[in-house]
């Protein structure tokens, strides 16, 4: 095994700081709770010494590298590294006998960490590639190039991808400063001062790499006294110009094979799009600057005169073409002109996406293989024997050229793609396109069969693409709107950690896991059947991957951080997501017990989503009875009973209000937004509906025998069964998004 995996390294202090320094525990590394923190998945694998193999992505000095010494020192697997630059096929081939040996002698798994991973070639990383297939090894790769353009793909899709971010400044400091106290490894042993801003200013430059960093201060440190070492508790001073000459600001970061080449040229399309002139010349510049091909940069140009000009400029993809052509004559220098013309024709053009309905088309397509209509076939061949053609109008034989018929397949009638914007030349047609449409719809729909067709998946739908699909089209489009417009709120991250009370249904747990597959997603259900149930739809899924499930005691709404801590291991989450209608019912007395545990959950920024749907803001069969029955004098008297009733205690008799609710989450410190959200439906209402409304017994029906005339009551209940033989109700009503952030 390579020293630098070793728990105890004896060349220690003749090592290089920045080899000195690296962290033996999870505890020790700085800056990447993300992937690490509490509750992170990859944190509990290491701990639970369940790694399966990972690849960990970053720029250098992230602690790739130092990641890989905290899992050798904490796993109970054989270790081995090899570095890409410096191994081939054969040193691979000698890792792989010893793994072999070590899992058929002594049932021994081995991880190997394979510094520079992407600097193999595809023989190499093939050569490997069986091996971490069948298990005899469990590859841990270091790479600072994407690995999903750079590494092979097949060993990408055996294992996880973890990006490390740039360290912050606070991350940086705090390795500064325990470098500085460290008797051991760093410069504990001596009294280090630095003049104002010269400590601050290695950390800025630096840059996110704490290998730089490292370096940075030893040399600053080491070079400072006349000798090295000084004696124990002498003082050293660093000024700002030792420090400035210690680390020197690194030159333009330009690949054009790696990373920074995807990200300039993200930053040049992005400027584009966004109609900045100024930030569109300077990346473009630096490309040039770096030697960028420019027969890629007019591609790239081409395809945003179509992506993000379109038709709000028409005449952008001819000038472009014509700047690439002016190019291929002139060449550089003078070619510099060409390029900035095309590139400032594009940034300065009005904007339109609407070329992207080719897409939506696509997936039609891809979901149904629609025939073609009758009218529209070919009837030059098969009009006689088959009828082909027949019923088409000639648009030409119309004084505007044109007529409403119907063009797409018939299961797709009155389905749209193209939506015109309001920009440039596109505003002009907008307005003739829609009207054509609204005369298609009049002519098309009109006789269209109304009666639609439920989708469905089959229970026997292999793969977590199809366990998705199943559980999510099993849901009404109402309940999906619900799930985006919680999601959306909380805009969790992928390492985002979520706790979902009141999970039963699984609606919000299942899109937590796609949103947040490197973070934890836990839920709260009221019993053991629906954990079973939950569990059971999650059978195809690793472990690892799968939602943690806790059945708390039945009056418990919200636990506290100790219980979570027991039941998931992690006593602390980024978001707290109830989709609840009936969440109304918890009573009032119950509100500030289940506050405080929510702050106590909650990190510091976190949300707490609430979406819930108040009986106060219900539909009311007054609405219905003035909408939908035109009977205006029974919506009348109807009206106030209704109101009286959503506000008798009944209905509101010990459950808090939404006053009650913002009081006690403001009175915690939390920041509130409350948006009332419009929900409607089509329902179909069954006799047996009616009979329970109008059950004298019921709440509803016992306060309106009690508030209404007989004669009124009756002639409702007559005018509502009437209705409901006639088709569906537009159900409508209110929900309120809650959300409380913790500051």
């Amino acid at each position: 095994m390579d020293e630098l995996f070793s728990a105890t390294n004896k060349n220690t202090e003749k090592s290089p700081l920045a080899d000195r320094m690296r962290p033996r525990t999870l505890e020790d590394i700085v800056g990447q709770d993300h992937i690490v923190g509490p509750g992170r998945l990859l944190r509990r694998a290491i701990q639970a010494d369940r790694l399966s193999s990972i690849i960990l992505y970053g720029p250098p000095g992230t602690g790739k590298t130092s990641l890989a010494a905290v899992i050798a020192n904490t796993t109970k697997a054989a270790f081995e590294s090899l570095n890409a630059v410096l191994s081939g096929v054969k040193d691979i081939r000698e890792v792989i006998d010893r793994s072999d040996d070590r899992s058929r002698l002594y049932s021994q798994r081995t991880i190997l960490f394979v510094d520079e991973v992407h600097r193999w070639n595809k023989a190499q990383q093939d050569a490997l590639l069986p091996w971490v297939e069948n298990g005899t090894v469990i590859l841990v790769g270091a790479t600072t190039e994407n690995p999903f353009f750079e590494v092979n793909r097949a060993l990408v899709s055996r294992s996880r991808i973890f990006q490390l971010k740039p360290l912050g400044g606070e991350d940086l400091m705090e390795t500064a400063l325990r470098t500085l106290s460290d008797k051991e490894r760093g410069y504990g042993k001596w009294k280090i001062k630095f003049e104002e801003k010269a400590l601050e200013h290695l950390v800025e430059i630096a840059g996110g790499d704490a290998r730089s960093l490292l370096n940075a201060l030893e040399l600053a440190i080491e070079t400072s006294p006349l000798s090295w070492p000084p004696p124990e508790n002498a003082e050293i001073y660093i000024s700002m110009e030792a420090a400035e000459e210690s680390i020197q600001r690194r030159a333009l970061l330009y690949d054009r094979d790696g990373d920074y080449h995807f990200d300039t040229i993200s930053a040049f399309i992005k400027s584009v799009r966004g109609s900045d002139p100024d930030a569109a010349l300077y990346w473009l510049a630096k490309m040039v600057r770096a030697g960028e091909d420019p027969k890629f940069l007019f591609r790239r140009m081409i395809i945003l005169a179509s992506e993000d000009v379109g038709l709000a400029d028409p005449h952008a993809i001819s000038v472009v073409i014509s700047c690439a052509q002016a190019f291929e004559r002139i060449g550089f220098p003078e070619g510099n002109f060409p390029l900035a013309h095309a590139c400032l024709y594009l940034a300065t053009a009005p904007k339109s996406n609407s070329t992207m309905a080719y897409f939506d088309a696509l997936k039609e397509v891809e979901k149904e293989d629609a025939e073609v209509p009758n009218h529209l076939r070919d009837g030059s061949r098969d009009a006689e024997g088959f009828g082909h053609g027949e019923g088409y109008i000639y648009p030409h034989a119309y004084r505007d050229h044109w007529a409403a018929q119907q063009y797409l397949p018939l299961s797709l009638r009155g389905k749209t793609f193209y939506n015109p914007s309001i920009v440039g030349y596109e505003a002009k047609i907008r307005e003739d396109i829609l009207q054509k449409r609204e005369l298609q719809a009049a002519v098309v729909l009109g006789s269209a069969d109304t009666e639609g067709e439920l989708l469905s998946w089959s229970q026997a739908a292999k793969g977590r693409e199809g366990w998705f699909k199943r559980l999510e089209s099993g849901r009404s489009k109402l309940l999906l709107n619900d799930r985006n417009l919680i999601f959306n709120t909380a805009n969790p991250a992928r390492q985002g950690r979520v706790l979902i009370p009141f999970a039963n249904d699984g609606l919000l747990l299942w899109e937590s896991l796609r949103r947040c597959p490197e973070g934890l997603t836990a839920a709260l259900v009221s019993s053991k059947e629906a954990k079973d149930a939950l569990l059971g739809y999650a059978s195809i899924l690793d472990d690892t991957e799968k939602p943690l499930i806790a059945v708390p005691a039945s009056n418990t709404f919200l636990p506290a951080p100790s219980q979570c801590n027991e039941w998931f291991d992690c006593p602390e989450f980024d978001h707290i997501l109830i989709r609840a209608p009936k969440f109304s019912a918890v009573q009032a007395s119950e509100l500030s017990g289940f506050v405080e545990n929510a702050k106590n959950l909650l990190s510091k920024n976190g949300n707490f989503i609430l979406l819930t749907s108040p009986p106060a803001l219900g539909e009311r069969i007054s609405r219905i009875l003035r909408m939908e029955c035109n009977e205006e004098t029974l919506a009348v008297e109807l009206e106030k009973a209704e109101e009286d009733f959503f506000n008798s205690a009944a209905v509101t008799g010990g459950f808090w209000t939404e006053n009650e609710l913002v009081s006690a989450f403001e009175k915690e410190g939390f920041s509130i937004k409350i948006e009332t959200i419009e929900q409607k439906e089509e329902r179909l209402i069954t006799a047996k509906d009616l009979a329970a409304w109008f059950n004298t017994e019921s709440r509803w029906g016992s306060f309106m025998t009690k508030n209404l005339k007989k004669e009124a009551f009756s002639a409702i209940e007559n005018v509502m069964s009437l209705r409901i033989t006639k088709g569906p109700i537009l159900w409508q009503w209110k929900s309120m998004l809650f959300e409380a952030k913790s500051l």
